[in-house]
């Protein structure tokens, strides 16, 4: 096993992480200010056989009570089908930290999708409902690539909108939501474009409202991939504070910052680079740590090493680089990560190796 310098913000739990993956087992420590933080690992893997878990998110404090999902739970979105076919999966698979950990095949499928290929354009907003990307094939191949959509799903697992569009909605393979309770922006990363759109909603008891759709980034590189089926832009950070949105390109090997991304009105060409290093290897998902800097997991199909396998980056939003540490063993396992604050567990990330999904609760 690899293991880097690590973040001087969460050196135990780190390292707990990257130890948890080589034994799919409940470990559970006692409450108090153990040591060994609370970790929990289960598969995503539910009864239909979907796997490749893409995106994972946080069903966030306040959600309303009542559904199938509540508060702590762990969404996560599954893009093939049983028997591995890229852009087939259906699944939406939910995981209670207070439950039983599942073994391969009993994943919780909070949501089955008519339309396939749920990517890891995937969030959650405290009115209610959850918003799911997919990039479709017919076969498994880039040569049935299809558009795609963005469903919104309520707290009981029923589909209330459904949008799609050639231009803003061309593959979503990664969002992120501005959640400002009754209106929110959704921000979509586009992979058959290499663009990325903001979508302006109202947020109502029923559903949501598509305000004004708006491109506000183009210019990422856009490839066919025989491993991974496609490389393009895909993971997407939002700071509310500076409204600027960052960017992880896999294929570009590079994170780029968005500036004035809530009211930009015109795209800018790719925007500056703000973290482009050696220890970059495709990057994927990404987002914010509790302590303000970027992590990005790496997807191995750009700059790959087998030396340092599936690894999740740390840095500043200034490009310095921070700590890695690798989810497993062997290459293609970093994918989806999310974070929150509070909660009995803040950080989840996904090995899509084992199919497995990691939650756990670090220092905030």
């Amino acid at each position: 096993m690899h293991l880097l310098r690590l973040s001087r913000a969460w050196p135990p739990a780190l390292l707990a992480i990257s130890l948890s993956f080589w034994t799919p087992v409940i470990h559970a420590a006692a409450a108090g200010n153990s040591f060994i933080p609370r970790l929990i690992n289960s598969t995503t893997m539910p009864a239909n056989g979907d796997v490749n878990p893409y995106g994972v998110a946080f069903v966030p404090a306040g959600f309303p009570s009542g559904g199938t999902i509540a508060s702590g739970d762990v969404l996560v979105s599954n893009f093939n089908n049983s028997a591995n076919l890229q852009g087939t999966g259906t699944t939406l698979i939910a995981l209670s930290p207070r439950g039983p950990v599942a073994p391969p095949g009993t994943a919780t499928a909070f949501f089955t999708s008519s339309l396939s290929g749920l990517s890891t354009a995937l969030g959650v907003l405290r009115a209610g409902f959850v918003v799911v990307g997919n990039v479709p094939t017919t076969d498994g191949t880039y040569a049935t690539l299809g558009q795609g959509a963005l469903q919104v799903i309520d707290r009981w697992g029923h589909v209330v909108n459904t949008w799609t569009d050639p231009v803003f909605l061309d593959g979503p393979w990664d969002l992120t939501v501005d959640d400002r309770t009754d209106q929110a922006t959704i921000f979509v990363s586009n992979v058959r474009s290499g663009t990325v759109a903001r979508l302006d909603v109202a947020v109502g008891s029923s559903g949501l409202t598509l305000l004004g759709k708006t491109l506000i980034a183009t210019g990422y590189s856009h490839v066919p991939n025989a491993a991974a089926l496609v490389l393009g832009p895909t993971g997407l950070a939002y700071d509310g504070v500076s409204d600027t949105l960052y960017l992880a390109s896999t294929n570009d090997n590079a994170v780029f910052a968005i500036s004035d991304a809530r009211v930009r009105t015109q795209p800018v060409n790719r925007g500056p680079v703000v973290f482009a290093s050696e220890h970059l290897r495709g990057p994927l998902a990404l987002c914010f740590a509790p302590n303000g800097d970027l992590l990005a997991a790496n997807g191995d199909a750009v700059n790959a090493n087998v030396l340092f396998p599936s690894e999740i980056v740390e840095f500043t939003v200034a490009g310095r680089f921070v700590g890695e540490y690798n989810v497993d063993s062997s290459q293609g396992g970093a994918f989806g990560i999310a974070v929150q604050r509070g909660g009995a567990f803040n950080y989840a990330v996904i090995d899509d190796v084992t199919n497995n999904l990691l939650v756990t609760q670090l220092p905030d």
